[in-house]
């Protein structure tokens, strides 16, 4: 992704101290790449849903006179013609399609994030590794730690989810320390529920490394994780959608799969299991 436009982006925002509202630009940006250095302030001011005057402070944060510099800069990088994805694509289209369509362009952006495979991979080492494996989700992201864990409890010998906050949720990560865990995968999706942030740093310091699903690398958990990989969720409808999230939840199941040299046989001895008690409609 660094030599792409979201991940030239990414890396010119990396670095900064941002706050929430300029992380939420930020983001905006990256998942807007192409068509970022053509936008007035006031038009990435309506897109990320703040204000102007934080476009121009995001501006001045990155260390540019203001936004016209930053969108200079941003032209020096970009291609020469805006791309037909531009504002004004959704036209013809209802909300319901905008939302659809929105959804596909996050899983266009995750399939050029994959075209390195190296972050996965890495992530796919350090989970399989891990006995017990901990997976946390909270609130709106626990489907997709739900999701996660069952069906890598197919194929890892010791899954625990974690998708309930509460006192308990920092017992149950010291009794996975003292069982031998070394990794914890996190789902964490807008809103970022403070339990999250809290947990990640404990885990951090009872010795865990912490692999991430987010929506961005400016989501709150970021500075929580040893390994970050973000996939956009969809802010189109009354309620997010998060698509690509949850497939790079099931590229992450694969990448673990194969480094468990038996993925293949409890696959293969569950299915027989399920046969015999008759489990499935055919």
């Amino acid at each position: 992704m660094s030599d792409s436009p979201a991940g030239r982006l990414q890396a010119l925002f990396e670095g900064h101290r941002l706050t929430p509202t300029q992380r939420r630009i930020a983001h905006c940006m990256v998942r807007r790449a192409a068509d970022a250095p053509f936008l007035s302030s006031v038009e990435l001011a309506e897109l990320a849903g703040v204000s102007q005057p934080s476009v121009t402070r995001f501006a001045v944060a990155l260390g540019f006179d203001g936004y016209p510099a930053l969108r200079r800069h941003l032209r020096e990088v970009a291609p020469p013609e805006r791309p037909a994805a531009a504002a004004g694509q959704d036209a013809g289209h209802n909300e319901y399609q905008q939302a659809v369509l929105a959804e596909i362009e996050n899983l266009r952006h995750l399939a050029g994030l994959l075209a390195d495979p190296a972050p996965v991979e890495r992530a796919g080492r350090l989970l399989a590794g891990s006995r017990p494996l901990l997976v946390l989700g909270l609130r709106a992201a626990s489907s997709q730690a739900r999701g996660f864990a069952y069906f890598a409890a197919k194929v890892h010998p010791d899954v625990r989810l974690l998708d309930e906050g509460g006192s308990m949720l920092t017992d149950r990560i010291d009794a996975a320390v003292r069982a031998g865990a070394t990794a914890l995968l996190c789902f964490a999706l807008p809103r970022h529920p403070r339990e999250v942030v809290e947990a990640l740093e404990y885990a951090r310091a009872a010795g865990l490394t912490v692999v991430t699903v987010a929506e961005s690398a400016f989501a709150p958990v970021a500075a929580h994780s040893d390994l970050l990989i973000p996939a956009a969720v969809g802010t189109g409808l009354a309620f997010d959608t998060a698509c690509a999230p949850m497939l790079l939840g099931r590229v992450l199941l694969e990448a673990m799969a194969d480094e468990l040299p038996d993925a293949q046989a409890r696959l293969e001895q569950f299915d027989a299991k399920a046969a015999e008690r008759g489990l499935f409609v055919e």
